[in-house]
């Protein structure tokens, strides 16, 4: 059940912080060893994480038809999502049967998949189709050689993957509201990467207690620093990041109190992935480690929703001004701490009552490793 608070009880709630001068405050400090963003094999067994558990693998935009396909790499895995003939969207390891070869790269919309190095085809169903000379093959069942699907749920507007089974926590779509609608247009689409451990990249979308010092010109005269709204939803979390602008509800009735453009929410799907509201445009971010320094920052733009005819101008241009200004100050700083993370000058990090989002992140991981849960 989604547990969030409606938008009415958000705005309540941030002007009441504002007239207080305060912020949502956690119960604890938590302090998480360095150690553990420099272990390899905590490395491996957090990917193990995110092979069992349901991650966002894109939103279902980005599979408008039958035939259109994703193929990247999730958790060290590479995976082909299609949307088949029936509309049903279908994941699977993005191999052939035959002799291993990546059948797709990308996205675009295919009839069928045809492997590149001997011709072998597969319906959208993963089933294989044909195989060249077959007679050369005697025994081999086409029946039993199709492509090897993992699970895949359409939900809330995003495709979810899970490769491997053992996770017995709630599906983490349980715990969320509809995110992203059908009349929500997808813009682009990219990825690159960057040289900095997941987590720490993963840390600077979960707090506002940096914006002041760390966006004096992009995002803090706009908003506020150290006002934000944490919320839990099983696993998940949601934070809210005001602007100032949202001063001029206090004299709107409750029941008439709309927010859109007042504030951005950063829903946080564990483990590794967020959906940013922001203004005029929405984010898909999912961050897949690499190595313990080096991360692919994969990103798909929306519009948000009800938008009208000339929202997707509006959207790039809201995006462009994100990116190159307080996204790339987000970059920069966690950039920095990877260069230090390995100096020794810290044992652990520590993350204060501001920061609660941080920590029941480390708490889920830590429980999802078999390790125990506490600071």
């Amino acid at each position: 059940m989604n547990n969030l608070l409606n938008d009415e009880a958000v705005a309540a709630r941030v002007l009441e912080h504002i007239r207080q001068r305060s912020t949502d405050v956690g119960d604890e400090v938590w302090r998480e060893p360095v150690a553990n963003y420099l272990s390899e094999e905590r490395l491996v067994r957090e990917l193990a994480v995110l092979r069992r558990t349901a991650t966002p693998f894109c939103p279902s935009a980005a599979l408008p038809e039958p035939g259109s396909y994703v193929a990247r790499v999730a958790a060290g895995t590479p995976l082909l999502v299609v949307r088949d003939g029936d509309g049903v969207v279908r994941a699977f390891r993005n191999a052939c049967r035959h002799r291993g070869t990546e059948l797709a790269d990308g996205a675009g919309c295919a009839k069928a998949f045809v492997c590149r190095y001997h011709g072998w085809t597969y319906r959208l169903d993963g089933r294989l189709q044909h195989i060249p000379h077959a007679d050369g093959f005697p025994g081999v069942e086409r029946g039993a050689h199709g492509l090897t699907a993992v699970a895949a749920e359409e939900r809330h507007g995003l495709v979810f993957v899970t490769q491997e089974p053992g996770d017995a926590e709630t599906p983490v779509w349980q715990d969320l509201p509809e995110l992203i609608t059908a009349d929500q247009r997808l813009l682009s689409s990219g990825a690159n990467e960057v040289e900095v451990n997941w987590k720490i990249y993963l840390e600077g979308f979960l707090e506002g207690y940096h914006i002041r010092s760390t966006h004096p010109q992009s995002f803090y005269p706009y908003g506020y620093d150290n006002l934000t709204l944490v919320e839990r939803s099983g696993r998940n979390s949601r934070i809210t990041f005001p602007f100032r602008r949202i001063e001029k509800l206090a004299d709107v009735p409750s029941a008439e109190r709309r927010i859109d453009g007042l504030l951005t929410y950063v829903y946080h799907l564990f483990p590794n992935t967020f959906v940013t509201v922001l203004s005029h445009h929405t984010n898909l971010v999912v961050l897949e480690p690499l190595t313990l320094g080096r991360t692919r920052f994969v990103i798909y733009t929306l519009t948000n929703r009800g938008a009208d005819a000339d929202a997707a101008a509006t959207a790039q241009r809201d995006a462009a001004f994100v990116n190159d200004t307080g996204a790339a100050e987000d970059l920069a700083i966690v950039l920095s701490i990877q260069r230090s993370i390995s100096s020794g000058a810290n044992q652990m990090f520590t993350f204060g009552k501001f920061e609660t989002a941080i920590t029941h992140f480390h708490r889920n991981l830590r429980r999802a490793l078999g390790e125990a849960a506490s600071a």
